[in-house]
């Protein structure tokens, strides 16, 4: 055994002996250490993984689909940016939705060369976190866009304090998971339409995580209102998400809807989702190992428009291959028909993407 193998033993066995004495007798601080424990051990797998099938990241190259139009949420920052750069290479027409325009504009011009924007991108009001701004921007979305091709659902919001919506919803469940949710469901029409048009299945991308490893599906307590940890909430809607996703396939095959539902993972990409993790306070750690918001789009657009992928729709991608989910739940049928029904319940969604949109639920 090496010197160093033998110190990093050493350390380790200490570590451990200083978390037993410091939180032995504190369930609540242990159950908080052991979780983020976990966390950081689900970055550095995701940094190695991203680092052994680099190779594979290469994605799509981007072709000319001037007829597609794709409903875009949080495309104005992060990796939705390098989204939205690689969609509009392609020349298609993107309809951003954000919390605020004229901000969302602003950065978008900024990163993005106007040769490229010209005249295809449209930005409208909509913040996941409020289910009643999520609806307003569908009913934009028909009547200024009846046929749609992708809709790729990637806000999403990590580190926050506890904060719920004026229905009860946690901020990370409402804005990862429910407010895409519904949105899904306003513009299953529009997609069903544009599918026909252009004579191509649509598609809805739902940008996942690979932490959905330590989520819960927890029915006695969706909304953390017992125990709340931020980094625990957004695993827990990760894991909803590609629940989510894959029901969402079934469902639409049951239906001969032409439509298939995809959920990658972008991989662990520097963006200010981070900005109040542990790993910001490691000098290096980011430039070093995490990808950069154009390595970590690629996956996302190449479930977005890669050909090799029609018919191979109810999958989970990470590095521009499809790979099964880690967690055993999301494997199981019955599960995710149940959370499935469970959220459409919570959202009061009667006949999921079937109804007109004026006799929607208020």
């Amino acid at each position: 055994m090496s010197i160093f193998a033998i110190v990093a033993l050493i350390l380790t066995i200490c570590i451990f002996i200083y978390l037993y004495y410091e939180y032995a007798g504190d369930a609540i601080k242990r159950r908080r250490t052991i979780f983020e424990i976990k966390m950081l051990w689900m970055g550095t797998k995701g940094n190695y993984e991203d680092a052994i099938m680099k190779q594979f990241n290469v994605g799509t190259q981007p072709y000319k689909q001037a007829q597609k139009i794709c409903v875009l949420t949080g495309g104005n920052k992060g990796i939705g940016l390098g989204v939205l750069k690689k969609l509009l290479e392609c020349e298609m027409t993107v309809v951003l939705a954000v919390r605020n325009p004229k901000e969302a504009r602003e950065s978008v011009e900024k990163n993005i060369d106007a040769s490229l924007i010209q005249n295809r991108v449209s930005y409208e009001v909509c913040d996941m976190f409020d289910i009643e701004t999520v609806k307003r921007f569908a009913e934009v979305v028909h009547q200024k866009h009846p046929r749609i091709n992708l809709l790729i659902n990637n806000a999403g919001i990590l580190p926050a304090p506890y904060k719920v919506t004026k229905e009860g919803y946690i901020s990370q469940m409402a804005i990862n998971y429910l407010g895409h949710f519904m949105l899904t469901h306003l513009l299953m029409p529009n997609l069903r339409a544009g599918a026909e048009a252009i004579g191509v299945k649509s598609r809805v991308v739902s940008v996942a995580s690979n932490v959905h490893e330590v989520g819960l599906i927890n029915y006695n307590d969706f909304h953390c209102k017992n125990y709340y940890r931020a980094s625990m909430a957004y695993a827990n809607s990760k894991l909803a998400q590609i629940m989510f996703a894959y029901e969402l396939e079934r469902l639409c095959r049951r239906e001969n809807w032409d439509i298939q539902s995809f959920a990658p993972h972008p991989g662990v990409v520097d963006t200010d989702i981070f900005q109040k993790s542990l790993v910001n306070h490691i000098p290096g750690w980011k430039r070093f190992l995490f990808k950069t918001v154009e390595e970590g789009a690629r996956t996302i657009v190449y479930a977005a428009i890669e050909p090799e992928l029609e018919g191979k729709g109810g999958a989970y991608l990470t590095n521009c291959l499809i790979k099964a989910p880690v967690n055993d739940i999301a494997h199981d049928d019955k599960e995710c028909e149940k959370l499935f029904k469970y959220t459409c319940n919570m959202l009061n969604i009667q006949n999921f993407g079937k109804e007109n949109f004026n006799n929607n639920e208020e």
